[in-house]
């Protein structure tokens, strides 16, 4: 039923988006593009993938024996629960394949979807002090059933989010004290069965904290690696402007299209669809037209689909395995 809301919800708010900016208009942006960009941008997926899949190999504790070829193939099979789940929660849902310990799994790969976020995030205060410094807010005033929502408002409320988001992403993945806490605050006021998960999840937290901290070399190479594949996503996404002929200077991208990718996480839209396309409309308006922002939007769009399609093989082969431990 989630998930029929959430196709609902994209479906809509795409409808909406085209029937403003007129649907038609699409075709000739994408029949007018630069075709080298196009291949540049797309085959971007590939170095992207390669990145990912040796921090989680770098990430994983010794006891996962996880090569730099099955972190890959783990990373793919995550792409094609991605196009499913909300948030990319198929980066969590992974650790169902994992041979390890299933309470230290879930930490590993939470552990992993935390770095990508706090990353995000790094980038995304990185837009909000470009926006702030360019002394004009790109966030318009927003209408919505009849109250007008200030751009400065909506500016304020996403900084703090982001900014309490990272605060507490930093603690959980930095502070044993910490972690601990808010996991106890969790085990006190949560019902019998998640009591006793969480109390597991608890402990290979702790011990995944310890692993992740106790080497600085390991601590600084993971959170370099997470900022720099973030890097390479906004690259991509700059690729994709110049393919589509259109243009925006590498820093404004950089600080705009981290806050578009952001919108798109929120758990209310398929995989994001909708109100990240609306978004990169809003926030490259200065740069270039509504009809090439929307194009880039299904461009994003696709920088999912791509790495989920060479997936499928690999997720089918891992779904058997549950299957048949759960058979067992």
């Amino acid at each position: 039923m989630k998930k029929l809301i959430s196709l609902i919800v994209s479906l809509g708010v795409l409808a909406l988006l085209y029937w403003k900016i007129d649907f038609r208009s699409l075709g000739p942006v994408f029949t007018n593009c630069d075709v080298m960009w196009m291949t540049i941008s797309l085959f971007m997926v590939v170095p992207l993938t390669l990145f990912t899949a040796w921090r989680f190999q770098k990430l994983a504790p010794d006891e996962a024996k996880l090569t730099f070829g099955e972190c890959n193939r783990l990373i793919l099979s995550a792409s094609v629960l991605n196009l499913i789940l909300p948030s990319k929660m198929g980066d969590i849902a992974k650790a169902l394949f994992l041979p390890i310990r299933k309470s230290l799994a879930l930490s590993l790969v939470v552990f992993e979807k935390a770095c990508d976020m706090l990353s995000l995030l790094v980038w995304c205060v990185f837009g909000l002090v470009w926006v702030k410094l360019q002394g004009t807010s790109i966030f318009p005033d927003l209408t919505l059933f009849g109250f007008t929502l200030p751009g400065n408002w909506i500016y304020s409320t996403c900084t703090l989010g982001i900014g309490v988001a990272l605060l507490f992403g930093c603690l959980m993945l930095m502070s044993s004290r910490f972690s601990s806490a808010f996991f106890k605050l969790g085990i006190q006021f949560a019902p019998g069965k998640i009591k006793t998960k969480l109390e597991k999840l608890s402990a290979s937290w702790s011990e995944m904290l310890g692993y992740f901290t106790g080497s600085k070399s390991r601590f600084i190479l993971v959170s370099g690696t997470s900022v720099f594949i973030w890097l390479l996503h906004l690259l991509q996404i700059w690729f994709f402007i110049l393919a589509l002929k259109a243009w925006c200077p590498f820093v404004a991208n950089l600080a705009l299209s981290p806050l578009g990718i952001l919108a798109g996480l929120v758990p209310l839209t398929f995989a994001g669809v909708g109100t990240r396309d609306a978004a990169l409309v809003g926030l490259y308006a200065p740069y270039f037209a509504a009809p090439t922002a929307a194009a880039l939007g299904l461009l994003c769009t696709v920088r999912y689909v791509l790495p989920a399609i060479g997936g499928i093989p690999f997720f089918q082969r891992y779904l058997a395995k549950v299957r048949q431990e759960q058979v067992k």
